[in-house]
Parts: C-alpha cells; sequence; structure tokens
C-alpha cells in the first residue's frame, strides 16, 4: 500500500487508519512459536480483545473468531493437546493472574465472599469451533456460564441475564 500511495509505511498505515476511521483489523503478526514461548512464561496472563456482546450474534456477524474461541483455543490446544500449559496453570492465567494485575481481589477466585463468575466445562472435549467464515459459534465442552451466580448459558442456550456490572480497579 505505500508503494501504491508513493509514501512512507508509517504514514500508509495512518492513512489506512483514517480512511477506515480506525476499523482495521490485524492478523498473522505473532508466529505459533512466539505465541507458544508467551504461554509459557510464568507473568504471562491470557486475554482477549474482543468487545463485550449482550447477546449471541447471527452466525455469519462479522466478528473474529477470538470473541467465543480465545479461551477454549488455549484448554483445548495448548493445554490438552500439546500440553504448553497445565490445566491449572492455563485457568490461573485466566483468571486470578489478570483479575489481581488489575486491583480486582474478589474476582478470578472461588472463595467465600468473591463473585461467583465461573465457567463450568470439560477438560476432555472443550474446543473451539469458531472459524473466520463463522464466527459466532458457542466452543464444545462448555456445560455452563456464570456471572454473579447467575446461569448465563447453559449448554448452548443463551438465557437473557443481565447480571454483570461494570468494573473498575478498587470496585467496592
Amino acid at each position: 500500500m505505500a508503494e501504491e500511495k508513493g509514501t512512507e509505511l508509517v504514514d500508509a498505515m495512518l492513512l489506512l487508519l483514517a480512511e477506515n476511521e480506525l476499523m482495521v483489523k490485524v492478523a498473522g503478526i505473532m508466529s505459533g512459536e512466539d505465541l507458544r514461548g508467551i504461554l509459557k512464561h510464568p507473568l504471562a496472563m491470557i486475554s482477549t480483545d474482543a468487545f463485550c456482546l449482550d447477546k449471541p450474534l447471527d452466525e455469519k456477524a462479522s466478528i473474529h473468531p477470538r470473541h467465543y474461541g480465545t479461551y477454549p483455543v488455549v484448554l483445548g490446544q495448548y493445554v490438552r493437546e500439546e500440553g504448553i500449559l497445565t490445566l491449572e496453570e492455563a485457568v490461573r492465567k485466566m483468571t486470578s493472574l489478570p483479575a489481581r494485575r488489575v486491583g480486582l481481589l474478589d474476582r478470578g477466585v472461588i472463595l467465600a465472599g468473591a463473585w461467583a463468575d465461573l465457567v463450568v466445562f470439560d477438560p476432555s472435549t472443550i474446543a473451539n469451533r469458531s472459524t473466520i467464515e463463522a464466527p459466532a459459534q458457542f466452543p464444545a465442552g462448555i456445560h455452563y456460564v456464570l456471572v454473579n451466580g447467575k446461569i448465563a448459558i447453559a449448554g448452548d442456550e443463551y438465557r437473557d441475564v443481565r447480571a454483570g456490572q461494570v468494573l473498575r480497579k478498587g470496585h467496592p
């Protein structure tokens, strides 16, 4: 694009961002080997930059598969199939480690007085089903999702339960 526009790479990138009102998807920026190395690091946390959805989407929705697939990929591929992490370490990197990092001490743990945000899954069957062509696919192997103790998903059934809340560092 820089060649085509007769400009420097950085200027072409800024032009692309402006022309698309900052709505640009980036993919393929990290190799699988790099990702595996990062996952193994003791300080690495697992998260996604997917935005919050207030309902399940049409199967052809214009989202990235990571909306539905980030955590199932880690648990199915990197834990069960490749053994990059133990199940316990992966769950910690997805829950209590990031919660502690941002100061949410009553999230990401199963303790008396903590919020009941839980995912009940089968480690032997959890798998991503999202693809670029059909990204809005519930993963396999997840039986329940609870948000603040309320069942939001049971099997493949989405329930219109709005038990979540905006969290801020040091929330009450």
